[in-house]
């Protein structure tokens, strides 16, 4: 099998953009450089690499030198499938259909071309057949609770949910976990998902908090876990999470769910009787919705402030 080293990366993605050496390396290093680079008879300093990687729209990893063709290709087929699940969040009702097909499309790809040992791609397929399936799909609650517990004992054999605490998790079987406790929400379990996400948060604060990929993790599962709080109407518990879930997305720039996160603060203020406060959160949200296009959430949280507060946004 063919190796692929950095060279030929930055060649290959250079062609398919239609680059010359000298348009890709303008003001990076000279055309001889790129010349000799792509040719592996000369390596540029680390912070070039990663300034040409970035001029081409790639992820500056060092692991980008070691790939072979086949992993390269199994890669971007896994980046495509997870950049599908974030659409479908976000898409209309009548786009989720389209995207589903395609999602699942996908995954017959990434099977054609990975082994049958690989546990980590098989384990996104099965994530993205709950995360996909279950919302007006082929599968059931149960059936896509079945698919999230199979894909994480792909990785973690003696998983156990009566000891999350006890584990030790990579970036993906955390994900899983939260969808554990997403499909007892769903299902209406709401202590499960708590008995769940408690654990899971205190894991990550304690054990992950400063690697970087999995930062943006514990405002994830802190808001979810902020929001099971709300629904069983522990609202100064939620409050408290929720704040620590504003905080952290501060802190960490991650601020996917920060908007998310501003709605529960603004129902929880609502509910402590704290109008003015509730407000502001429910202004924020909005804004936040409104810069990132999410007119689904935009249309609940109109409607909403509306219902609670008589506050129009529009």
């Amino acid at each position: 099998m063919k190796e692929i080293f950095l060279g030929d990366v930055i060649r290959q993605r250079r062609l398919e953009l239609g680059l010359t050496q000298e348009e890709l390396c303008e003001g990076i290093c000279e055309p001889m450089t790129i010349s000799r680079f792509e040719n592996g008879r000369q390596t540029p300093s680390r912070n070039r690499i990663r300034a040409l990687l970035q001029r081409l729209g790639l992820p500056d990893d060092r692991f980008y030198g070691l790939l072979n063709a086949k992993e390269l290709e199994i890669s971007n087929l896994e980046k495509e499938i997870t950049s599908l699940h974030v659409q479908f969040e976000r898409a209309a009702p009548q786009e989720k259909n389209r995207i589903r097909k395609a999602t699942f499309a996908k995954h017959r790809e990434l099977e054609q071309v990975m082994d049958g040992d690989d546990t980590l791609s098989r384990q996104l397929i099965l994530r993205s057949k709950y995360i996909l399936g279950t919302e007006n799909g082929p599968y059931s609650l149960d059936e896509g609770l079945s698919l999230v517990l199979e894909a994480i004992r792909l990785t973690s054999p003696k998983f156990d949910l009566d000891a999350i605490g006890r584990g030790l998790y990579t970036e993906s079987e955390i994900k899983l976990i939260n969808n554990i406790a997403n499909c007892y929400t769903r299902a209406g379990r709401h202590y499960d998902a708590i008995d769940v996400l408690k654990p899971l948060l205190r894991y990550l604060q304690t054990s992950l908090k400063n690697i970087p990929p999995n930062r943006a993790q514990i405002p994830l599962v802190a808001y979810n876990y902020a929001r099971e709080l709300e629904i069983v109407k522990r609202f100064d518990d939620a409050m408290e999470i929720g704040e620590y879930a504003r905080r952290i997305c501060i802190d960490y720039g991650v601020y996917t769910v920060l908007p998310d996160i501003l709605m529960i603060l603004a129902e929880c203020h609502y509910h402590q009787g704290n109008h003015e406060k509730s407000a502001e959160r429910y202004r924020q949200a909005y804004y936040l919705y409104k810069a990132i296009e999410d007119e689904s959430n935009l249309a609940i949280l109109r409607v909403e402030a509306k219902d609670f507060l008589g506050l129009e946004l529009d």
